[in-house]
């Protein structure tokens, strides 16, 4: 039985199991590099629970729902996953940089001799990205895509991305919503755009990294450890994201919505939608 003709209840119920055997898997996953030393190790770790929740993703999908998993196809990994990392790269260095000229990202000093942290840090958050898409995209997305359609399972699985983010330090109703938007919408609307996971792996990868650990950012109220420039940030919380991180920023918020609009509509002009 397919997920579009499956009784609303079954699939209620079907869902959820995913999503909490999705939770545990991506739980155990965060948990692996953080028991671990040197940093040479972390990387090894981090790429390898990585590699392993996309098997038992493929996994669980051929299992459960009887088919391969077709979004996550080999061909396309490096071209979709470098396009996504340039997309979130991109669109950080563009919020600084906005961010600079409004005189609130004030005299950034470049901290040399962290190349090892910077590199832990690099490849724990693809362990971010890759359990956090499956989570969000892979499962919640496409299942609610399949049977109630694309604007529904944009808006609900945005919103749901949001909350997720409100027991952070910091977090408050703006910064869920804002997260919901900028990042919910855009990384939704890119999943339906390139019918993969790679690009919005590659654009949560690099988002989280680049805001946290090049520009010093606080990533969704956490620190994110070392960083390759250190910078004053001042001005109103609604302009900085306060201590929440750059996130909760109305500048993200609306750059967020103008490339999520971007994908959308370019996902309307290929009839995806």
């Amino acid at each position: 039985m397919s997920i579009k003709t499956m009784p609303v209840w079954k699939w209620v119920l079907l869902l959820l199991a995913s999503f909490l055997l999705g939770v545990l898997m991506y739980g155990g996953a965060q948990m692996a590099p953080e028991v671990v030393q040197p940093h040479w190790l972390k990387w090894i770790v981090s790429v390898g629970v990585s590699v392993a929740m996309l098997l038992l993703y493929a996994l669980f999908v051929r299992w459960f729902e009887k088919h391969p998993a077709q979004d996550i196809p080999l061909h396309k990994t490096a071209a979709d996953t470098g396009k996504g990392l340039l997309y979130g790269m991109a669109f950080m260095i563009t919020v600084t940089l906005m961010m600079m000229l409004f005189g609130l990202y004030k005299a950034p000093v470049v901290y040399h001799g962290i190349a090892l942290p910077l590199l832990t840090a690099f490849f724990q958050f693809m362990v971010v990205a890759v359990g956090e898409e499956i989570l969000f995209r892979g499962i919640l997305f496409r299942w609610m895509d399949e049977k109630w359609g694309f604007p529904i399972a944009l808006i609900v699985s945005a919103l749901l991305f949001g909350a997720l983010h409100w027991g952070q330090p910091g977090a408050s109703w703006w910064s869920s919503l804002a997260i919901a938007v900028e990042a919910g919408l855009l990384l939704g609307s890119a999943y339906k755009f390139a019918g993969n996971l790679w690009l919005p792996v590659g654009i949560h990868w690099a988002w989280n990294f680049v805001q946290g650990n090049i520009f010093g950012f606080e990533v969704s109220g956490l620190d994110a450890g070392e960083s390759l420039l250190k910078a004053t940030i001042e001005g109103p919380d609604i302009l900085t994201g306060g201590i929440f991180g750059a996130e909760a920023s109305i500048i993200t918020f609306v750059l967020g919505l103008v490339l999520s609009l971007w994908f959308i509509i370019r996902c309307s002009k290929l009839q995806k939608i």
